[in-house]
Protein backbone atom coordinates (compact mmCIF):
# COMPACT_ATOMS: atom_id res chain seq x y z
CA UNK A 1 0.00 0.00 0.00
CA UNK A 2 3.25 2.45 -0.37
CA UNK A 3 1.42 3.62 -3.23
CA UNK A 4 -0.94 5.78 -1.42
CA UNK A 5 1.23 8.00 0.00
CA UNK A 6 3.21 8.95 -3.42
CA UNK A 7 0.45 10.09 -5.55
CA UNK A 8 1.56 13.93 -4.83
CA UNK A 9 5.38 12.76 -5.87
CA UNK A 10 3.38 11.37 -8.67
CA UNK A 11 1.24 14.01 -9.56
CA UNK A 12 4.72 16.17 -9.66
CA UNK A 13 6.67 14.15 -11.85
CA UNK A 14 3.99 13.67 -13.98
CA UNK A 15 3.60 17.36 -14.54
CA UNK A 16 7.73 17.87 -14.74
CA UNK A 17 7.14 15.15 -17.88
CA UNK A 18 4.33 17.26 -19.69
CA UNK A 19 6.24 20.46 -19.32
CA UNK A 20 9.57 18.58 -20.77
CA UNK A 21 6.92 17.91 -23.58
CA UNK A 22 5.73 20.85 -23.84
CA UNK A 23 8.68 22.70 -24.38
CA UNK A 24 10.65 20.02 -27.03
CA UNK A 25 7.27 20.83 -29.14
CA UNK A 26 7.70 24.17 -28.89
CA UNK A 27 11.14 24.01 -29.76
CA UNK A 28 9.97 21.61 -32.62
CA UNK A 29 7.66 23.78 -33.66
CA UNK A 30 9.96 27.38 -33.37
CA UNK A 31 12.53 25.46 -35.67
CA UNK A 32 9.99 24.45 -38.47
CA UNK A 33 8.72 27.93 -38.70
CA UNK A 34 12.07 29.44 -38.84
CA UNK A 35 13.03 27.04 -41.62
CA UNK A 36 9.35 27.48 -43.49
CA UNK A 37 10.14 31.34 -43.28
CA UNK A 38 13.50 30.62 -44.39
CA UNK A 39 12.16 28.71 -47.51
CA UNK A 40 9.49 31.27 -48.62
CA UNK A 41 11.82 33.59 -48.30
CA UNK A 42 14.45 31.98 -50.71
CA UNK A 43 11.43 31.55 -52.79
CA UNK A 44 9.89 35.54 -52.95
CA UNK A 45 13.50 37.00 -53.34
CA UNK A 46 14.10 34.39 -56.64
CA UNK A 47 10.53 35.86 -58.14
CA UNK A 48 12.57 39.32 -57.91
CA UNK A 49 15.88 38.31 -59.03
CA UNK A 50 17.82 37.42 -55.98
CA UNK A 51 19.46 34.55 -54.72
CA UNK A 52 19.91 34.18 -51.44
CA UNK A 53 21.55 30.78 -49.58
CA UNK A 54 20.34 28.63 -46.69
CA UNK A 55 22.56 31.04 -44.25
CA UNK A 56 21.15 34.55 -45.25
CA UNK A 57 17.34 32.87 -45.29
CA UNK A 58 18.10 32.14 -41.23
CA UNK A 59 19.86 35.35 -40.75
CA UNK A 60 16.82 37.43 -42.44
CA UNK A 61 14.16 35.32 -40.91
CA UNK A 62 15.87 35.27 -37.44
CA UNK A 63 16.48 39.37 -37.48
CA UNK A 64 13.25 40.15 -38.52
CA UNK A 65 11.22 37.71 -35.80
CA UNK A 66 13.34 39.73 -33.39
CA UNK A 67 12.42 43.19 -34.45
CA UNK A 68 16.33 44.09 -35.13
CA UNK A 69 15.76 44.81 -38.87
CA UNK A 70 19.42 45.80 -39.96
CA UNK A 71 18.28 46.92 -43.23
CA UNK A 72 21.06 44.89 -45.12
CA UNK A 73 18.34 42.49 -47.27
CA UNK A 74 15.02 43.88 -48.49
CA UNK A 75 12.29 43.37 -50.71
CA UNK A 76 11.23 45.21 -53.39
CA UNK A 77 8.01 43.93 -54.18
CA UNK A 78 4.43 44.11 -52.44
CA UNK A 79 4.31 40.46 -52.01
CA UNK A 80 7.75 40.56 -50.16
CA UNK A 81 6.68 43.25 -47.76
CA UNK A 82 3.98 41.76 -46.91
CA UNK A 83 5.85 38.55 -46.02
CA UNK A 84 8.09 40.84 -43.81
CA UNK A 85 4.87 41.95 -42.23
CA UNK A 86 4.12 38.51 -41.14
CA UNK A 87 7.01 37.17 -40.17
CA UNK A 88 7.78 40.74 -37.97
CA UNK A 89 4.16 40.34 -36.67
CA UNK A 90 5.02 36.69 -35.28
CA UNK A 91 8.11 37.23 -33.81
CA UNK A 92 6.58 40.32 -31.77
CA UNK A 93 3.53 37.33 -30.33
CA UNK A 94 6.66 35.06 -29.50
CA UNK A 95 8.82 37.63 -27.45
CA UNK A 96 5.93 39.00 -25.96
CA UNK A 97 4.02 36.04 -25.39
CA UNK A 98 5.44 32.80 -25.37
CA UNK A 99 8.76 33.47 -24.35
CA UNK A 100 7.03 34.90 -21.02
CA UNK A 101 4.97 32.42 -20.78
CA UNK A 102 7.61 29.52 -21.05
CA UNK A 103 9.95 31.78 -18.39
CA UNK A 104 7.30 31.80 -15.79
CA UNK A 105 6.72 27.92 -16.78
CA UNK A 106 10.01 26.23 -16.58
CA UNK A 107 12.09 29.24 -14.08
CA UNK A 108 9.72 31.15 -11.93
CA UNK A 109 6.87 28.24 -11.23
CA UNK A 110 9.47 25.94 -10.15
CA UNK A 111 11.49 28.02 -8.17
CA UNK A 112 8.94 29.31 -5.95
CA UNK A 113 7.73 25.77 -5.75
CA UNK A 114 11.38 25.16 -4.02
CA UNK A 115 11.25 27.91 -2.20
CA UNK A 116 7.66 26.76 -1.09
CA UNK A 117 9.28 23.04 -0.37
CA UNK A 118 12.09 24.47 1.61
CA UNK A 119 10.23 26.66 3.88
CA UNK A 120 7.76 23.69 5.19
CA UNK A 121 9.25 21.89 8.10
CA UNK A 122 10.02 18.29 7.68
CA UNK A 123 10.51 17.39 11.18
CA UNK A 124 8.55 19.23 14.48
CA UNK A 125 10.89 20.68 17.20
CA UNK A 126 12.60 18.17 19.45
CA UNK A 127 11.49 20.58 22.88
CA UNK A 128 7.54 19.44 21.37
CA UNK A 129 5.94 16.94 23.62
CA UNK A 130 2.07 16.06 24.30
CA UNK A 131 1.25 17.07 21.20
CA UNK A 132 -1.69 15.39 18.89
CA UNK A 133 -0.56 14.53 15.44
CA UNK A 134 -2.77 14.53 12.75
CA UNK A 135 -2.64 13.28 9.29
CA UNK A 136 -4.57 15.45 7.15
CA UNK A 137 -7.25 18.21 7.90
CA UNK A 138 -10.45 17.59 7.21
CA UNK A 139 -13.43 18.95 9.17
CA UNK A 140 -13.35 16.58 11.87
CA UNK A 141 -9.82 17.03 12.58
CA UNK A 142 -10.28 21.13 12.16
CA UNK A 143 -12.92 21.15 14.69
CA UNK A 144 -10.08 18.42 17.03
CA UNK A 145 -7.63 21.59 16.39
CA UNK A 146 -10.24 24.31 17.59
CA UNK A 147 -10.60 22.20 20.94
CA UNK A 148 -6.70 21.52 21.42
CA UNK A 149 -6.19 25.56 20.97
CA UNK A 150 -9.10 25.92 23.81
CA UNK A 151 -6.64 23.56 26.32
CA UNK A 152 -3.16 24.70 25.16
CA UNK A 153 -2.67 21.02 23.49
CA UNK A 154 -0.09 21.59 20.58
CA UNK A 155 -1.33 20.01 17.46
CA UNK A 156 0.79 19.28 14.14
CA UNK A 157 -0.81 18.30 10.71
CA UNK A 158 0.94 16.25 8.80
CA UNK A 159 0.70 15.57 4.77
CA UNK A 160 2.68 14.57 2.41
CA UNK A 161 2.10 17.05 -0.53
CA UNK A 162 4.23 20.33 0.56
CA UNK A 163 2.45 23.04 -1.40
CA UNK A 164 -0.73 21.56 0.49
CA UNK A 165 1.73 21.82 3.83
CA UNK A 166 2.79 25.30 2.21
CA UNK A 167 -0.85 26.34 2.39
CA UNK A 168 -1.79 24.87 5.43
CA UNK A 169 1.12 26.77 7.42
CA UNK A 170 -0.37 29.95 5.67
CA UNK A 171 -3.30 29.50 7.05
CA UNK A 172 -1.83 29.39 10.64
CA UNK A 173 -1.48 25.27 11.62
CA UNK A 174 1.28 23.69 12.66
CA UNK A 175 2.03 21.51 9.26
CA UNK A 176 4.81 19.03 8.54
CA UNK A 177 5.22 17.31 5.04
CA UNK A 178 6.75 14.00 4.83
CA UNK A 179 5.84 10.33 3.18
CA UNK A 180 2.88 8.89 5.30
CA UNK A 181 4.03 5.34 4.90
CA UNK A 182 7.98 6.18 6.17
CA UNK A 183 8.72 5.03 9.59
CA UNK A 184 11.42 8.08 9.54
CA UNK A 185 8.29 10.50 8.97
CA UNK A 186 6.84 9.98 12.31
CA UNK A 187 9.97 9.72 14.15
CA UNK A 188 10.33 13.44 13.07
CA UNK A 189 7.16 14.02 13.99
CA UNK A 190 8.31 13.08 17.15
CA UNK A 191 5.79 10.11 17.85
CA UNK A 192 7.19 8.87 20.51
CA UNK A 193 6.61 12.11 22.58
CA UNK A 194 3.19 12.43 20.91
CA UNK A 195 -0.40 11.82 22.83
CA UNK A 196 -1.79 10.79 20.02
CA UNK A 197 -2.15 10.15 16.37
CA UNK A 198 -5.54 10.75 14.52
CA UNK A 199 -6.09 9.86 10.85
CA UNK A 200 -9.46 10.70 9.06
CA UNK A 201 -8.18 9.18 5.43
CA UNK A 202 -9.72 6.21 3.60
CA UNK A 203 -9.32 2.81 5.40
CA UNK A 204 -6.43 1.68 3.28
CA UNK A 205 -4.92 4.95 3.98
CA UNK A 206 -5.40 4.45 7.66
CA UNK A 207 -4.19 1.00 8.00
CA UNK A 208 -1.04 1.98 6.71
CA UNK A 209 -0.62 4.63 8.70
CA UNK A 210 -1.57 2.81 11.57
CA UNK A 211 0.95 0.30 10.92
CA UNK A 212 3.59 2.54 10.12
CA UNK A 213 3.48 4.17 13.30
CA UNK A 214 2.86 1.50 15.64
CA UNK A 215 6.23 0.43 13.99
CA UNK A 216 7.93 3.32 15.81
CA UNK A 217 6.26 3.45 19.02
CA UNK A 218 4.41 1.19 20.89
CA UNK A 219 3.00 2.96 23.29
CA UNK A 220 1.14 6.29 21.42
CA UNK A 221 -2.28 6.63 21.35
CA UNK A 222 -3.53 6.08 17.95
CA UNK A 223 -7.19 6.84 16.91
CA UNK A 224 -8.52 6.39 13.45
CA UNK A 225 -11.79 6.58 11.53
CA UNK A 226 -13.18 3.66 9.50
CA UNK A 227 -15.74 3.92 6.81
CA UNK A 228 -16.98 0.37 6.76
CA UNK A 229 -17.99 -1.97 9.55
CA UNK A 230 -15.53 -4.58 7.88
CA UNK A 231 -12.30 -2.12 8.07
CA UNK A 232 -12.49 -1.94 12.43
CA UNK A 233 -10.85 -5.55 12.81
CA UNK A 234 -8.05 -4.58 10.28
CA UNK A 235 -7.45 -1.42 11.52
CA UNK A 236 -7.44 -2.71 15.19
CA UNK A 237 -5.01 -5.47 14.01
CA UNK A 238 -2.57 -2.83 11.94
CA UNK A 239 -1.93 -1.27 15.46
CA UNK A 240 -5.18 1.18 16.00
CA UNK A 241 -6.09 1.64 19.38
CA UNK A 242 -9.39 3.15 18.68
CA UNK A 243 -11.75 3.59 15.47
CA UNK A 244 -13.99 5.67 15.43
CA UNK A 245 -17.10 4.91 12.51
CA UNK A 246 -18.01 8.00 11.89
CA UNK A 247 -21.19 7.07 10.47
CA UNK A 248 -22.29 4.52 13.08
CA UNK A 249 -21.78 7.34 15.74
CA UNK A 250 -23.25 10.02 13.99
CA UNK A 251 -26.70 7.99 13.31
CA UNK A 252 -26.33 6.31 17.50
CA UNK A 253 -26.21 10.21 18.52
CA UNK A 254 -29.22 11.55 15.96
CA UNK A 255 -31.46 8.57 17.59
CA UNK A 256 -30.40 9.24 20.78
CA UNK A 257 -31.97 12.48 20.28
CA UNK A 258 -35.47 11.55 19.59
CA UNK A 259 -37.02 11.51 22.74
CA UNK A 260 -40.35 10.48 22.03
CA UNK A 261 -43.61 11.64 23.46
CA UNK A 262 -43.87 9.47 27.03
CA UNK A 263 -41.11 11.37 28.61
CA UNK A 264 -38.55 8.91 28.80
CA UNK A 265 -34.77 9.77 29.23
CA UNK A 266 -32.46 8.78 26.41
CA UNK A 267 -29.09 8.95 27.56
CA UNK A 268 -27.00 10.64 25.61
CA UNK A 269 -23.22 9.77 27.13
CA UNK A 270 -21.67 9.08 30.52
CA UNK A 271 -18.56 10.39 32.26
CA UNK A 272 -17.44 7.73 34.29
CA UNK A 273 -20.26 6.14 36.50
CA UNK A 274 -22.83 9.61 35.45
CA UNK A 275 -25.19 9.21 32.73
CA UNK A 276 -26.53 12.21 30.91
CA UNK A 277 -29.79 12.39 29.24
CA UNK A 278 -32.20 14.39 27.62
CA UNK A 279 -35.80 14.42 28.60
CA UNK A 280 -38.89 15.40 26.89
CA UNK A 281 -41.44 17.58 29.32
CA UNK A 282 -43.93 17.00 26.99
CA UNK A 283 -46.73 14.84 28.58
CA UNK A 284 -45.62 14.86 32.09
CA UNK A 285 -45.96 15.80 35.60
CA UNK A 286 -43.14 18.85 35.04
CA UNK A 287 -44.92 20.38 32.70
CA UNK A 288 -45.79 24.13 34.35
CA UNK A 289 -43.66 23.78 36.97
CA UNK A 290 -40.56 25.79 37.90
CA UNK A 291 -37.11 24.51 37.75
CA UNK A 292 -36.72 24.62 41.54
CA UNK A 293 -40.00 23.05 42.01
CA UNK A 294 -39.31 20.26 39.08
CA UNK A 295 -35.91 19.20 40.99
CA UNK A 296 -37.19 18.86 44.07
CA UNK A 297 -39.95 17.12 42.80
CA UNK A 298 -37.52 14.08 41.44
CA UNK A 299 -37.81 11.53 43.79
CA UNK A 300 -33.93 10.03 42.45
CA UNK A 301 -30.70 12.02 42.73
CA UNK A 302 -30.62 12.80 38.65
CA UNK A 303 -29.91 16.38 38.82
CA UNK A 304 -31.35 18.67 35.77
CA UNK A 305 -28.41 20.17 33.92
CA UNK A 306 -30.23 22.40 31.40
CA UNK A 307 -33.02 23.08 29.77
CA UNK A 308 -33.35 23.15 25.81
CA UNK A 309 -35.67 24.75 23.39
CA UNK A 310 -34.85 23.92 20.19
CA UNK A 311 -31.07 23.55 20.24
CA UNK A 312 -30.56 26.82 22.50
CA UNK A 313 -30.11 26.90 26.37
CA UNK A 314 -32.97 28.01 28.27
CA UNK A 315 -32.04 30.65 31.04
CA UNK A 316 -31.28 28.40 34.07
CA UNK A 317 -32.80 30.46 36.96
CA UNK A 318 -34.95 28.53 39.41
CA UNK A 319 -37.78 30.98 38.50
CA UNK A 320 -37.84 29.29 35.09
CA UNK A 321 -41.02 27.69 34.12
CA UNK A 322 -41.50 24.37 32.40
CA UNK A 323 -43.33 23.76 29.41
CA UNK A 324 -43.94 21.02 26.94
CA UNK A 325 -41.64 22.58 24.28
CA UNK A 326 -38.45 22.13 26.33
CA UNK A 327 -36.13 19.17 26.98
CA UNK A 328 -34.23 18.44 29.90
CA UNK A 329 -30.68 17.48 29.89
CA UNK A 330 -30.32 15.61 33.20
CA UNK A 331 -27.29 13.55 34.83
CA UNK A 332 -27.38 11.16 37.18
CA UNK A 333 -26.29 6.63 38.15
CA UNK A 334 -28.30 4.43 35.93
CA UNK A 335 -30.74 3.70 38.68
CA UNK A 336 -31.38 7.43 39.14
CA UNK A 337 -32.43 7.36 35.50
CA UNK A 338 -34.42 4.13 35.91
CA UNK A 339 -36.43 5.87 38.89
CA UNK A 340 -36.92 9.35 37.09
CA UNK A 341 -38.74 6.65 33.92
CA UNK A 342 -40.64 4.94 36.49
CA UNK A 343 -42.14 8.38 38.20
CA UNK A 344 -42.52 10.70 34.96
CA UNK A 345 -43.12 8.40 32.40
CA UNK A 346 -46.49 7.93 30.56
CA UNK A 347 -47.52 4.04 30.15
CA UNK A 348 -50.73 5.08 28.97
CA UNK A 349 -49.51 7.25 25.67
CA UNK A 350 -47.73 4.80 23.31
CA UNK A 351 -44.59 6.35 21.14
CA UNK A 352 -45.20 6.76 17.50
CA UNK A 353 -43.06 5.63 14.67
CA UNK A 354 -39.91 7.48 14.38
CA UNK A 355 -39.59 8.46 10.19
CA UNK A 356 -36.06 8.21 9.43
CA UNK A 357 -35.53 10.16 6.07
CA UNK A 358 -32.92 8.71 4.03
CA UNK A 359 -31.20 5.17 4.04
CA UNK A 360 -27.52 5.61 3.38
CA UNK A 361 -24.91 4.40 6.43
CA UNK A 362 -26.00 7.44 8.51
CA UNK A 363 -29.76 6.06 8.29
CA UNK A 364 -29.04 2.72 8.62
CA UNK A 365 -27.17 3.27 11.50
CA UNK A 366 -30.03 5.70 13.12
CA UNK A 367 -32.35 2.50 12.31
CA UNK A 368 -30.40 -0.11 13.93
CA UNK A 369 -30.18 1.79 17.11
CA UNK A 370 -33.79 1.53 17.03
CA UNK A 371 -34.11 -1.76 16.10
CA UNK A 372 -31.89 -2.75 19.11
CA UNK A 373 -33.96 -0.26 21.39
CA UNK A 374 -37.27 -1.72 20.75
CA UNK A 375 -38.38 1.88 19.24
CA UNK A 376 -41.03 1.39 16.25
CA UNK A 377 -39.09 3.40 12.90
CA UNK A 378 -39.92 3.71 9.58
CA UNK A 379 -36.49 4.48 6.99
CA UNK A 380 -37.89 5.97 3.91
CA UNK A 381 -35.52 5.47 0.71
CA UNK A 382 -35.98 5.90 -2.54
CA UNK A 383 -33.55 3.34 -3.60
CA UNK A 384 -34.72 0.24 -1.62
CA UNK A 385 -31.94 -2.46 -2.20
CA UNK A 386 -29.61 0.46 0.42
CA UNK A 387 -31.67 -0.51 3.20
CA UNK A 388 -31.52 -4.24 4.42
CA UNK A 389 -34.59 -6.76 4.72
CA UNK A 390 -34.13 -6.76 8.64
CA UNK A 391 -34.71 -3.20 9.04
CA UNK A 392 -38.51 -1.40 8.32
CA UNK A 393 -38.17 0.86 5.06
CA UNK A 394 -40.62 2.01 2.71
CA UNK A 395 -40.02 3.29 -0.55
CA UNK A 396 -40.36 6.70 -2.17
CA UNK A 397 -39.02 10.40 -1.97
CA UNK A 398 -39.16 11.60 1.70
CA UNK A 399 -40.43 15.05 0.34
CA UNK A 400 -44.08 13.44 -1.60
CA UNK A 401 -46.87 13.64 1.07
CA UNK A 402 -48.43 10.78 0.25
CA UNK A 403 -44.94 8.66 1.03
CA UNK A 404 -44.52 10.18 4.51
CA UNK A 405 -48.17 9.68 4.99
CA UNK A 406 -47.77 5.65 4.07
CA UNK A 407 -44.76 5.97 6.55
CA UNK A 408 -46.75 7.04 9.21
CA UNK A 409 -46.73 10.39 9.48
CA UNK A 410 -49.38 11.17 10.92
CA UNK A 411 -48.76 9.26 14.10
CA UNK A 412 -45.20 9.91 14.17
CA UNK A 413 -43.64 10.86 17.43
CA UNK A 414 -40.14 12.34 15.58
CA UNK A 415 -38.05 12.42 12.35
CA UNK A 416 -34.49 11.85 11.57
CA UNK A 417 -33.36 13.49 8.91
CA UNK A 418 -30.01 11.97 7.62
CA UNK A 419 -29.37 13.17 4.19
CA UNK A 420 -25.59 14.12 3.42
CA UNK A 421 -27.03 17.19 1.46
CA UNK A 422 -27.34 20.48 3.91
CA UNK A 423 -29.82 21.96 1.07
CA UNK A 424 -31.98 18.68 0.95
CA UNK A 425 -31.93 18.61 4.99
CA UNK A 426 -33.34 22.25 5.14
CA UNK A 427 -36.01 21.08 2.59
CA UNK A 428 -36.51 18.43 4.45
CA UNK A 429 -36.78 19.83 7.67
CA UNK A 430 -39.45 23.09 6.99
CA UNK A 431 -41.45 20.44 5.08
CA UNK A 432 -41.64 18.17 8.04
CA UNK A 433 -41.74 21.28 10.62
CA UNK A 434 -44.89 22.61 8.30
CA UNK A 435 -46.93 19.79 7.81
CA UNK A 436 -46.99 18.75 11.92
CA UNK A 437 -45.58 21.99 14.26
CA UNK A 438 -45.02 19.84 16.96
CA UNK A 439 -43.65 17.24 15.62
CA UNK A 440 -39.57 16.78 17.00
CA UNK A 441 -36.92 16.80 13.92
CA UNK A 442 -33.06 15.96 14.59
CA UNK A 443 -31.54 16.94 11.29
CA UNK A 444 -27.84 16.55 10.24
CA UNK A 445 -25.46 19.17 9.04
CA UNK A 446 -22.46 18.70 7.06
CA UNK A 447 -21.12 22.13 7.37
CA UNK A 448 -21.19 24.36 10.27
CA UNK A 449 -22.72 27.23 8.95
CA UNK A 450 -25.64 25.50 8.17
CA UNK A 451 -26.47 24.35 11.56
CA UNK A 452 -27.77 27.99 11.79
CA UNK A 453 -29.94 27.63 9.21
CA UNK A 454 -31.56 24.06 10.36
CA UNK A 455 -32.72 25.46 13.71
CA UNK A 456 -34.43 28.59 11.68
CA UNK A 457 -36.40 25.99 9.59
CA UNK A 458 -37.62 23.97 12.49
CA UNK A 459 -35.15 21.56 13.62
CA UNK A 460 -34.91 20.77 17.50
CA UNK A 461 -31.79 19.21 17.50
CA UNK A 462 -28.83 19.22 14.72
CA UNK A 463 -25.96 17.37 14.98
CA UNK A 464 -22.70 16.77 12.52
CA UNK A 465 -19.77 14.73 11.73
CA UNK A 466 -17.17 17.16 12.61
CA UNK A 467 -18.68 17.45 15.98
CA UNK A 468 -19.32 13.85 16.98
CA UNK A 469 -15.64 12.71 15.34
CA UNK A 470 -13.94 15.15 17.15
CA UNK A 471 -15.76 14.75 20.47
CA UNK A 472 -15.46 10.94 20.04
CA UNK A 473 -11.45 11.32 19.54
CA UNK A 474 -11.11 13.59 22.04
CA UNK A 475 -12.92 11.63 24.84
CA UNK A 476 -10.16 8.85 23.93
CA UNK A 477 -7.36 11.20 25.34
CA UNK A 478 -9.27 11.41 28.67
CA UNK A 479 -7.79 15.26 29.14
CA UNK A 480 -11.17 16.00 29.67
CA UNK A 481 -14.63 14.79 28.71
CA UNK A 482 -17.02 16.05 26.86
CA UNK A 483 -20.76 15.46 25.66
CA UNK A 484 -22.17 17.55 22.97
CA UNK A 485 -25.42 18.38 23.76
CA UNK A 486 -26.68 20.02 20.64
CA UNK A 487 -24.57 21.42 17.85
CA UNK A 488 -22.20 24.50 19.13
CA UNK A 489 -23.30 23.17 23.04
CA UNK A 490 -20.93 21.07 24.60
CA UNK A 491 -21.00 19.71 28.43
CA UNK A 492 -17.58 19.49 29.15
CA UNK A 493 -15.22 18.97 32.61
CA UNK A 494 -12.50 21.13 34.03
CA UNK A 495 -10.97 21.20 37.47
CA UNK A 496 -11.86 23.63 39.93
CA UNK A 497 -10.03 26.61 39.45
CA UNK A 498 -8.71 28.04 43.34
CA UNK A 499 -10.27 31.36 42.61
CA UNK A 500 -13.86 29.38 42.49
CA UNK A 501 -13.09 27.15 45.79
CA UNK A 502 -16.53 26.79 47.24
CA UNK A 503 -18.37 28.15 44.05
CA UNK A 504 -22.12 26.99 44.11
CA UNK A 505 -24.16 25.29 41.21
CA UNK A 506 -25.46 27.23 38.65
CA UNK A 507 -23.40 30.55 39.91
CA UNK A 508 -24.93 34.17 37.77
CA UNK A 509 -21.63 35.66 38.51
CA UNK A 510 -19.67 33.10 36.44
CA UNK A 511 -22.79 33.06 33.67
CA UNK A 512 -22.56 36.79 33.61
CA UNK A 513 -18.35 36.89 32.99
CA UNK A 514 -18.00 33.78 30.74
CA UNK A 515 -21.20 32.55 29.28
CA UNK A 516 -20.51 29.24 31.12
CA UNK A 517 -22.83 27.18 33.23
CA UNK A 518 -21.71 25.87 36.47
CA UNK A 519 -24.42 22.48 35.88
CA UNK A 520 -23.00 20.53 38.07
CA UNK A 521 -19.88 19.30 40.49
CA UNK A 522 -18.10 15.34 40.01
CA UNK A 523 -16.11 13.66 42.77
CA UNK A 524 -13.38 11.48 42.10
CA UNK A 525 -15.24 8.88 41.01
CA UNK A 526 -17.14 10.87 38.20
CA UNK A 527 -20.55 10.95 40.20
CA UNK A 528 -22.33 13.78 40.73
CA UNK A 529 -22.42 15.61 43.74
CA UNK A 530 -25.55 16.69 45.50
CA UNK A 531 -26.50 20.14 43.39
CA UNK A 532 -27.11 22.11 46.69
CA UNK A 533 -23.19 21.83 47.92
CA UNK A 534 -20.73 24.25 48.05
CA UNK A 535 -17.35 22.75 45.49
CA UNK A 536 -13.92 23.31 47.33
CA UNK A 537 -10.67 23.63 44.85
CA UNK A 538 -9.29 20.33 45.89
CA UNK A 539 -8.24 17.34 43.88
CA UNK A 540 -11.52 15.84 44.83
CA UNK A 541 -14.07 17.17 42.51
CA UNK A 542 -14.39 18.59 38.84
CA UNK A 543 -16.78 21.16 37.67
CA UNK A 544 -19.36 20.24 35.21
CA UNK A 545 -19.72 23.34 32.53
CA UNK A 546 -22.38 23.92 29.52
CA UNK A 547 -21.34 26.35 26.96
CA UNK A 548 -20.05 27.15 23.45
CA UNK A 549 -16.65 27.32 22.32
CA UNK A 550 -16.82 31.32 23.33
CA UNK A 551 -17.96 30.66 26.53
CA UNK A 552 -15.53 27.99 26.97
CA UNK A 553 -12.76 30.29 25.64
CA UNK A 554 -13.90 33.03 28.24
CA UNK A 555 -13.80 30.63 31.26
CA UNK A 556 -10.59 29.32 30.54
CA UNK A 557 -8.70 32.67 30.12
CA UNK A 558 -10.60 34.24 33.23
CA UNK A 559 -10.31 30.96 35.95
CA UNK A 560 -7.72 28.66 34.76
CA UNK A 561 -5.74 31.76 32.92
CA UNK A 562 -4.72 29.52 29.92
CA UNK A 563 -4.29 32.70 26.88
Amino acid sequence: MQYLSREPQVIQAQQKRRRIRFLVWIALGWIALLFSYSAIFRWLMAREGQTHDWANALYWTITTMSTLGYGDITFDSNAGRLFSMVVLVSGVLLILVLLPYLFIQFVVTPWIAERDQARVPRRVPDNLRGHLLLVGLDTVNRTLIARAKRTKTPTVVLVDDPAEASQLKDEGYQAMVGALDSPATYRKAGVDRARMVVSTQADTTNTNVAFTVRAVSEDVLITVTADKKASRDVLTLAGADHVVQLSSTLGTELANRILGTTGRSHIIDAIGETYVAEAAIKGTALDGLTLEQAQRRIDSEAQILAVMRRGHLVPLTPETTLDEGMVLIIAGTKRDLDIYDDQFQNPQQLEGPVLVLGGGRVGRAVAETFEQSDVPYMVVEQVPSRVPNHLHSIEGDAADFDVLEDAGLPEASGVVITSHDDDLNVYLTLYCHRLRPELQVISRASSEHNVATLYRAGADGVLSYAAIGATAMWNKLRHSHRVVIAEGNELFTVPVPRTLDGVTLRDPKILAATGCHVVGALDTDSRLLPWTERVSADETSTLLLLGDRHAERAFRRKYLKQR
